[in-house]
């Protein structure tokens, strides 16, 4: 293990960077300002490798800061897979380490750098063990179709999974943005050479989350160009998707929103107003598996044994939960793709198309594809053919909208605006 002083290692620092690369090992930010007082480093959670104890005094590191890498071995995967910790930012502007994957094409770098792309996962649990970047092979869908576009694919695990203390702030829109944009940021600190150039595309959870990225990239992170956000099945109005839910086997999505919002906006989301004392009783089921087991645990209980009022009755809720829908988004210049299988249980279809009628009653460039036949997950084997093409054409910067229609299948509904 080699440590880093920013600022003071200058030459030899990049040297032994470069050696680290060589030998497999991580760099980790270390030396802290005299000035600053020592935070001690939190440990590895139980049962995850050492590589995910999180270094102290992380306050002094800006969101986007590299912490410290390892080369992870993967036949399954083309190129280079490298396992990260970054800094990014909770709900209250703090610095909180997240923890993700770089995939590297085995290909020398085009002109200009690799350009990027952003994945950013759907629901898959609320804890360390959930991370994806455990096992790199089944983090991103068609990595190595991607990879071989001569494109470098960052994956987040977004904070809560994989790094202490808490819990994953599920659905909370803007954090999970932030953690998807840093793992881009922080990839530039890695010896690879990339353009300015990325791309977010997210499905489920994750395509909320890519819709967040879509509004917040301009300011947020203003030294990268977001050319394009692919938006799967992306959670919007919500108020229609929670009545949606409430007798669906997917009603312990909701549970898992309630705690989730509390972990982001604390005592302005309190979890005794909108649960009771035996749903409060089942929060520690959330630290103790990932989605099947979450399933299996909450799947016999009804909405009314989990959650006691309707949240959008509550002020104090109903606010959180608006800040997070992408129904409330304005439309921006960043070309938006979003695409959903037909007979998708999860996401209501009408979702995705009152969204889309939304943006486009404002004027923004978008393309919505419904694959028919397709179910939630379903839908993205089908239609990966679609949504490379389309990435393409938004890294080559040709016109957008654009004429190309989607072959992942017959009949695919297409709506086109902008």
């Amino acid at each position: 293990m080699l440590d880093r002083e920013e600022g003071r290692m200058g030459k030899w620092g990049t040297k032994l960077r470069l050696a680290a690369v060589v030998l497999g090992v991580a760099i980790t930010a270390a030396a802290c300002s005299s000035q600053s007082p020592m935070i001690p480093a939190k440990a590895a959670p139980p049962g995850l490798p050492t590589f995910y104890t999180v270094p102290g005094n992380l306050a002094n590191y800006a969101p986007g800061t590299l912490l410290k890498y390892e080369v992870v071995s993967d036949p399954q995967v083309l190129g280079t897979t490298y396992r990260v910790m970054y800094v990014s930012t909770n709900e209250q502007n703090e610095p909180v380490a997240v923890t993700g994957l770089v995939f590297v094409p085995p290909s020398a770098p085009p002109k200009g750098g690799y350009d990027v792309v952003s994945w950013a996962h759907g629901t898959n649990g609320m804890t360390n063990a959930c991370a994806p970047s455990l096992d790199p092979a089944s983090a991103v869908p068609g990595i190595n179709e991607l990879l071989a576009h001569d494109w470098v694919v960052t994956a987040s695990d977004y904070q809560g999974e994989g790094t202490p203390p808490g819990l994953l702030a599920y659905l909370v829109g803007n954090l999970a943005a932030r953690n998807t944009i840093d793992i881009v940021r922080a990839a530039h600190e890695l010896p690879i050479r990339l353009s300015n150039d990325y791309l977010v595309w997210g499905h489920s959870e994750g395509g909320q989350t890519a819709m967040f990225a879509w509004h917040i990239a301009a300011s947020y992170a203003p030294s990268l160009h977001l050319v394009g956000t692919v938006a799967g099945a992306p959670p919007s109005q919500f108020r229609y998707i929670y009545d949606f839910l409430k007798t669906s086997p997917y009603r312990f999505y909701l549970f898992m929103a309630a705690a989730g919002f509390h972990e982001a906006y604390g005592s302005a989301a309190p979890l005794s107003e909108v649960l009771d004392s035996q749903a409060r009783s089942l929060l520690p089921l959330l630290r103790q598996g990932c989605y099947n087991y979450l399933q299996s645990h909450l799947d016999h209980y009804t909405l009314q044994q989990l959650v006691k009022v309707n949240p959008f009755d509550l002020p104090n809720w109903r606010k959180v939960i608006e800040e997070n829908d992408p129904a409330t988004l304005p439309a921006n210049g960043v070309p938006l793709l979003i695409y959903q299988g037909g007979d998708d249980h999860q996401i209501p279809v009408v979702s995705t198309q009152l969204l889309a009628q939304h943006l486009c009653s404002e004027g923004q460039d978008l393309k919505r594809w419904v694959y028919p036949g397709q179910s939630h997950a379903g839908v993205i084997p089908v239609a990966l053919p679609d949504i490379v093409h389309w990435m393409a054409d938004r890294f080559a910067g040709r016109p957008s909208p654009g004429p190309y229609k989607p072959i992942g299948e017959p009949g695919v509904q297409v709506t086109t605006c902008g």
